[in-house]
């Protein structure tokens, strides 16, 4: 999946039937905001797993492993009830 105008999310399906959505994420700095962020889309239905590589005051790279395709707008909500945004690409 390809985001359409956004650009900021990709997915690939992996080799066990699970997909890989890639994220840039703006404006993390700490621990606490990995964790808003983490809370959020793993709320999202389908999600197995969120990963959180912080780039403090950067942009950060999160990958989030789920059941199936997830709706980038569905993405985009939970980044910014954590209070951050996804970066265009």
């Amino acid at each position: 999946m390809t985001a359409g105008a956004n650009g900021a999310v990709h997915s690939a399906v992996s080799s066990a039937d699970l997909v890989t959505t890639e994220l840039a994420v703006q404006g993390m700095t700490c621990g606490h905001c990995v964790a808003s962020v983490t809370e959020e889309l793993s709320a999202l239905d389908g999600v197995e797993s969120v990963d959180v590589h912080l780039n403090a005051g950067g942009v950060s790279q999160v990958c989030v492993t789920s059941a199936s395709e997830l709706d980038p707008a569905a993405i985009r909500a939970a980044v910014d009830e954590a209070g951050y945004s996804l970066v265009e690409a």
